[in-house]
């Protein structure tokens, strides 16, 4: 054996030394961990058994619970669509003319089903096929806002309210094309990136679907367990009496679900039964979560930066926030 092959073999027998290493103490701190658990169970069963933890978990498995049927049918049909549907289908189908393109577009949402992830990426595709970009980012906008499936959950949701659902489908299509022909009007195309090719462009249609669908779970489903988490939180743990000054307080109101909106990244098909269990609130300020959620939060504002570029990001998701608080409002007047 040469000099180089027995240093090469050393070498693999440390890598493989360390490996093994790694492995006993993963082992280790997993069986520490689980020895703490089985230790401290009396006091584990002791908090979970409180009157206050009670009721958490009754709210948390209560929002995911209403929630979870609908948010995987709007997975399942939204890799049905980013997969199956050309997008030159959806440029053949929009008018010429950009203004015209625009509502167009904002209805299509209506008739599409999808998250706010499916979404971005769509609309990407649609700007590279040569669709007008005012209509590509009305499409972005309304299509997890007004899809049949998170209008029917929406109606789950609200049963007491039904016009909640027509004020949030107003609401998120108004919102949805006047950021189109906002864009139309004053938008310039160095604001805009092109976006690159979609990530899943070189796999088969199978392993297209279902990597899409395992994405969407992933990031919906956690999303979900923590809009739940942050919902139990209000419902139970903080003081009433800071949730009814806020509430008592129209203003606040809107703004601070609208805020929270923005925070928790809730998929659309999920944050009907979120708002609904914020029943301290106005049907004006969950209304205003509802058209927020869909439209910008942070998981959305990274999509968009990641696919239209950063400055795109700075100056679209502002302008679409102030604008969807302001006609959540005037819908709730008018409507709720």
């Amino acid at each position: 054996m040469t000099t180089t092959e027995a240093a090469s073999t050393r070498g693999d027998d440390r890598e493989a030394q360390a490996a093994q290493g790694w492995q006993f103490n993963s082992s280790l701190v997993l069986t520490m961990v689980l020895v703490l658990v089985v230790g401290l169970q009396g006091p584990i069963r002791r908090a979970l058994a409180a009157p206050v933890m009670q009721s958490w978990m009754t709210v948390f498995v209560a929002v995911v619970v209403q929630a979870l049927p609908f948010l995987v049918l709007g997975v399942l049909l939204s890799a049905i669509i980013a997969v199956f549907v050309p997008p030159s289908f959806f440029a053949r189908a929009l008018p010429s003319r950009p203004s015209l393109a625009v509502p167009v577009a904002g209805m299509a949402g209506a008739v599409l089903p999808g998250c706010e992830c499916a979404s971005v990426p769509v609309a990407g595709a649609l700007v590279r096929r040569g669709v007008t970009p005012a209509a590509a980012l009305a499409f972005l906008l309304s299509a997890p806002a007004i899809n049949p499936i998170v209008l029917a959950a929406t109606a789950v949701a609200f049963p007491g309210n039904p016009q909640m659902v027509l004020a949030r489908f107003v609401a998120s299509l108004l919102v949805a094309c006047a950021m189109g022909w906002l864009w139309q009007r004053l938008g310039r195309t160095d604001w805009m990136r092109p976006p690159d090719r979609p990530s899943l462009g070189g796999l088969g249609k199978g392993a297209a679907f279902w990597g899409s669908v395992r994405h969407d779970v992933v990031h919906a489903g956690g999303f979900l367990v923590v809009g739940a988490m942050a919902a139990a939180t209000l419902k139970t743990v903080v003081p009433a009496g800071w949730l009814h000054a806020a509430a008592n307080d129209p203003l606040v109101s809107i703004l601070a679900l609208a805020f929270l909106a923005v925070v928790l990244s809730i998929c659309s098909e999920a944050d009907a039964f979120v708002a609904a269990s914020l029943s301290q609130f106005s049907l004006t300020a969950r209304l205003a979560f509802l058209v927020v959620g869909p439209m910008i939060d942070l998981k959305l504002f990274a999509m968009q930066a990641a696919t239209f570029g950063r400055g795109f990001a700075l100056r679209f998701a502002p302008a679409t926030f102030t604008l969807a608080v302001l006609v959540s409002a005037l819908v709730g007047v008018v409507l709720l």
